[in-house]
């Protein structure tokens, strides 16, 4: 055997007597296989043929190399598996695993669509299909339930989406303390519904009751009788907001930021707790409730106090609230509950690169926040539906990533197959072939 080096050997610290050397030269091997798993997704709900139908393509059919179908699948699976960049397509246009989870032949002859050719779909896409694609997240949503819910919490937050060169839309925001856009982002548990974005010079609640009574309107039409709360921190505390609410049926939770009146009304019970910590020397909690009108309101509304002195001095809390639910309750089960979407905005911001928003053009930077979104709805619908009662039942995207889908295999092809020889040292094998199983049609397993 020749074991010499050659030029296109990387040489390591020998192992004992023996050199060891890697090579680029094992053939058609993929990195992604668990990829195939987002495929089976995708195929349940027609994510990829939905996406292309409501985008118009300008181009000439007997011209098309690449139809948009492919482009979508390829750029929504190659940020599932953490390619994040355009730039990343230069090798992954010809990744044989790629190749076959867009429903293209593994053929090296005819690659996928090169990172230009992607970058011309992003800068065509317009406005009106940015906005078609956004009402797709919402339909998948509604899909995604076996039977009419009785309630749904819809979770409303800003968040900042730093930005570093000239973008379109482009400001910078005190807060935040950078250049950023300020995408606002609607949850209902762990599911998204609104991936949004806008410039950060406004409001952190702009557009909110517009974006409220579109979903409204819509999840009404298909559940006339669902109970639909509104939930937010203090940033989307606003009263015409509130007044829709309460003209149309939908009930709200709302962060009250602090201000005089509101601490000259919970002063004494403020006191109260203050005296209770200097006696035990632990934190002290205590919850009462009151009628409250702000200035501009146009009616007093209910509003939950939660009166806290901890270590660190007093921690009072407002909410505004058309619930009847007790304080405590209402302000720990209820309200505190929307800490749980920090947790999805950062899978989303982080995990699936919903900040790589550094297109040029506005319009183009709202349909990459969209691919993110597609890529983050593709694993949610795996974990929620085949991976309960798994280790990874509750992983985030990223765990989920490195775990199930960075899976080495070797693609062997042939006139009548396509053979994935997975890697024998994969750890989570049993899990894998577990969620297989459980995504494949019986109709098309075969012998």
């Amino acid at each position: 055997m020749q074991t010499d080096c050659n030029p296109r050997s990387i040489t390591f610290t020998p192992l004992a007597r023996r050199q060891l050397l890697a090579q680029f030269d094992g053939g058609r091997i993929t990195s992604d296989a668990g990829a195939l798993l987002l495929r089976e997704v995708a195929i349940r709900s027609k994510l990829f043929q939905r996406m292309a139908a409501v985008v118009p393509d300008p181009r000439d059919p007997e011209l098309i190399e690449h139809d948009q179908k492919t482009m979508f699948a390829q750029r929504v699976l190659g940020i599932a598996c953490g390619w994040e960049d355009l730039n990343d397509h230069h090798g992954l246009r010809i990744d044989p695993l790629m190749q076959v989870a867009t429903d293209r032949d593994a053929d090296e002859k005819r690659p996928l669509a090169s990172p230009a050719t992607l970058c011309r779909l992003e800068n065509r896409v317009s406005r009106q299909s940015c906005e078609r694609l956004s009402e797709l997240l919402v339909e998948l949503f509604i899909e995604s339930f076996d039977q009419p819910p009785q309630e749904l919490v819809l979770d409303f937050d800003a968040t900042d989406d730093p930005i570093h060169g000239q973008q379109e839309g482009r400001f910078f925001h005190g807060y935040y303390d950078n250049y950023c856009y300020l995408p606002l982002y609607v949850f209902c548990g762990e599911k998204l519904l609104v991936s949004y974005l806008r410039p950060s010079n406004i409001d952190a609640a702009k557009h909110s009751r517009a974006v409220l009574k579109l979903l409204v309107d819509r999840l009404r039409q298909v559940w006339p009788g669902v109970k639909i709360i509104f939930r937010a921190d203090s940033g989307f505390c606003r009263w015409r907001l509130m007044r829709w609410c309460d003209r149309h049926g939908v009930d709200y939770v709302i962060g009250l930021a602090r201000n005089p009146r509101l601490e000259k009304r919970a002063g004494p019970l403020m006191q109260q707790v203050q005296q209770q910590y200097e006696q035990t020397g632990h934190k002290q909690r205590l919850f009462t409730e009151f009628s409250y009108a702000a200035g501009p309101w146009d009616r007093e509304r209910r509003v939950i106090h939660k009166a806290e002195h901890n270590s660190h001095g007093d921690n009072p809390r407002f909410v505004v609230t058309s619930l009847g639910d007790d304080p405590q309750h209402l302000y720990d089960q209820i309200y505190c509950a929307r800490g749980e979407m920090e947790n999805r905005i950062k899978e989303q911001q982080l995990g699936l690169f919903a900040g790589r928003t550094s297109c040029h053009h506005f319009v183009a930077n709202q349909f990459r926040l969209l691919l993110s979104s597609f890529a983050y709805t593709l694993i949610q619908t795996l974990r929620c539906t085949v991976l309960g009662e798994t280790e990874l039942a509750r992983a985030q995207a990223g765990t989920i990533r490195s775990k199930l889908l960075k899976i080495g295999a070797v693609v062997t092809t042939s006139v009548r197959r396509i053979v994935l020889q997975l890697s024998s040292a994969y750890p989570l094998k049993e899990l894998f072939q577990k969620v297989a199983s459980r995504l494949v049609m019986p109709q098309v397993q075969l012998e």
